[in-house]
């Protein structure tokens, strides 16, 4: 994963662009009705169930559009909520918390229903020793704030970017003229730019599992759509020689299965790009 420097910085340019995109040159419905100092208070208002998350994320919004607000917050990241709940009051001028609404909501509830599936799926492989991993299969322009949702719903994370670690899919194989070939050429990359990558390699079958199993530097393989019993007999051979992860295919109805196959680990893009937004509001305390 990338350094906390660098997923700060990504939070930053999101909140930044976020409001770029939203306020423009001006919130004229509130700056045409509202005086600019008028005070007001909101509440963040749960009409849902499952994980609240975004509430961290919802406070770095309001400072950044005005670090006078004030944010008490009533329940944290990463816990279940109810029809009625309220996760937090945020007091301030008026015209600074229209401003900020938009973004904290849409951003509340994408992060809640992501970080409400990874629960989902958590709960399903307990007992087992598969950890949960995201994808890069995110919304652009969005990436920290869903795998951050991903983190508070008891996943992990897988690389964030093409930059923070090395997967040779089946594209890169094939183009590279085979497993062996682009295991050797990745490595030597490594070695002539001086950059400690992790190495992760696709496997479409048993045979390219054998194969990579002859080339030393792999850290991960990706048991990509196998079915249970050869996701068994991969974890087999690989046999602790390296981490095992099992990806395609991975659904609430198959997930548990591929668990007890004895994977390391389990990653799905559906954490990030199959959810239903939660029902959250903002509203105004009079």
């Amino acid at each position: 994963m990338i350094s906390k420097e660098q997923f700060s910085k990504e939070l930053e340019l999101i909140i930044q662009n976020a409001i770029r995109e939203d306020v423009g040159d001006g919130d004229h419905s509130s700056l045409a009705c509202i005086p600019r100092d008028a005070m007001g208070k909101a509440k963040l208002l749960v009409k849902d169930e499952g994980i609240l998350a975004g509430v961290d994320f919802a406070k770095m919004v309001f400072n950044y559009v005005d670090p006078e607000m004030q944010v008490e917050v009533l329940i944290n990241d990463g816990t279940p909520v109810k029809y009625g709940d309220i996760a937090f009051y945020v007091t301030g001028k008026s015209q600074s918390i229209l401003k900020a609404e938009r973004v904290v909501l849409n951003s509340m509830q994408r992060m809640s229903a992501i970080a409400t599936k990874t629960k989902f799926f958590v709960n399903l492989v307990d007992g087992t020793k598969a950890k949960v991993l995201d994808t890069r299969k995110t919304t652009p322009g969005i990436r920290a704030i869903e795998k951050w949702a991903v983190k508070i719903g008891g996943g992990e994370n897988h690389r964030f970017a093409l930059y923070d670690m090395i997967m040779l899919k089946d594209n890169h194989i094939d183009f590279a003229g085979g497993i062996t070939q682009a295991i050797t050429q990745t490595k030597q990359y490594l070695k002539d730019n001086n950059k400690d990558l992790k190495i992760i390699v696709e496997a479409r079958n048993l045979t390219e599992i054998e194969e990579i199993l002859t080339n030393d530097g792999v850290y991960q393989i990706l048991i990509d759509n196998f079915n249970y019993d050869d996701t068994k007999t991969a974890v087999a051979m690989i046999n602790g020689k390296c981490f095992a992860e099992s990806s395609g295919n991975i659904n609430e109805k198959t997930i548990r299965n591929y668990a007890e196959c004895g994977v390391d680990f389990i990653s799905s893009g559906a954490l990030t790009h199959s959810v239903y937004n939660m029902d959250l509001s903002l509203k105004a305390v009079l």
